[in-house]
């Protein structure tokens, strides 16, 4: 640089140079629990970091006095990856790498504020896989939750503003409890269960392999084969050419495009999640009556206690899909409470009609 670093330039490469150590090694870190290629690319994460972290320590050169710590956000990334290295600490660092400053400090490369562009595609790519595996037990349990959550507490607070007894209102929340988690394990199992028969009825039979070495070579009817699971004309033409000309094991089968299985989970895991999740979300607006409150008191401990519990799973839901924690919370939370606030209004209403 021609000029001479101001203090404030200073303070601030020696953050940049403390949060590009610390993202270094939340990568290592996950890099340590993984195997295979997913280990590999957060290796070479890592390694981008230490070029980015050799760049603010040239600026510096001997201003860069004692190490300093990185911020909040990435030591708590640290953290967990240490911990539990999951697919949420792969989501956080997701939205870490969108928040790079570099596009807008003129003391940062142009190729440093592309790798941080190009981290964060890497990292969602990542983060995809392990929403993926997660995706149907996950779905059914965050569904089942938030379910059993609103709906009983609107169940509740409806019953209870119809002016009706403790008893009564706690006998219909835990009735409304296990109707509807019955309800939704059963619906689980049979939606999940069926979505696997159809992709099942789709999937190439691995008995067609016996057929290649008869087929006529120059009409090639294996490329309409292609041709309807997708691909292009030209493309399937190629595809079944090349085929023809290795006839060796689990051709057909492997060449097709298939769907994955994987992110769709099994009927009975999905089914026991969701009932799970939502006896576990139904009964928190129960609790209150359980333990001997009644009237008003019941009421407002009772929306406190899901409000709390449908904020943290509006941010866990907002992790995972890589968007604003808050307000995704904040959303889950309005939906819950104009949901209980509706059948509350209308037991009013009930309760003064009688």
């Amino acid at each position: 640089m021609s000029r001479e670093p101001s203090p404030a330039d200073v303070r601030r490469w020696r953050k940049y140079l403390a949060d590009e150590r610390a993202e270094g090694a939340v990568y290592r870190d996950l890099a340590s629990r993984r195997t295979g290629e997913e280990r590999e690319i957060l290796l070479a994460l890592a390694e981008a970091e230490k070029r980015h972290e050799a760049h603010w320590v040239r600026l510096l050169g001997d201003r860069i006095g004692e190490p300093l710590r990185g911020d909040l956000r990435t030591r708590l990334l640290g953290f967990l990856a240490r911990r539990f290295g999951s697919v949420f600490v792969l989501a956080l660092a997701q939205r870490a790498e969108s928040r790079s400053p570099y596009d807008l400090d003129t003391d940062a490369t142009d190729a440093m504020a592309a790798d941080e562009r190009i981290h964060e595609e890497v990292v969602r790519g990542l983060a995809a896989r392990g929403r993926n595996r997660l995706s149907g037990s996950f779905r059914a349990a965050v569904f089942g939750a938030n379910d059993g959550l609103v709906s009983n507490l609107a169940l509740v607070l409806g019953i209870g503003a119809a002016g009706v007894s403790t008893p009564i209102i706690l006998m219909t929340g835990l009735a409304g409890l296990l109707a509807g988690a019955l309800s939704m394990g059963a619906g689980e199992y049979v939606s999940v269960r069926s979505q696997r028969e159809l992709l099942e009825a789709s999937a190439p039979n691995p008995a067609a392999d016996s057929a290649l070495e008869h087929l006529d070579v120059d009409a090639n009817e294996l490329a309409l084969v292609y041709r309807a699971r997708g691909l292009p004309e030209e493309e399937a033409a190629v595809k079944a050419a090349e085929v023809m000309r290795d006839l060796g094991g689990d051709r057909l089968v492997r060449g097709l495009p298939v769907d994955d299985y994987e992110e769709i989970g099994t009927g009975m895991r999905a089914a026991v999640s969701s009932f799970c999740f939502f006896g576990g979300g139904a009964l928190m607006p129960v609790l209150p009556y359980l333990f001997g409150l009644s009237g008003l008191t019941a009421v407002i401990v009772s929306a406190g206690v899901v409000g709390v519990v449908l904020l943290a799973t509006g941010a866990v839901v907002g992790l995972l899909s890589g968007g604003p924690p808050l307000r995704r919370a904040l959303r889950q939370l309005a939906i819950g409470y104009g949901a209980a606030a509706a059948t509350y209004l209308l037991g009013l209403l009930i309760g003064g009609l009688g």
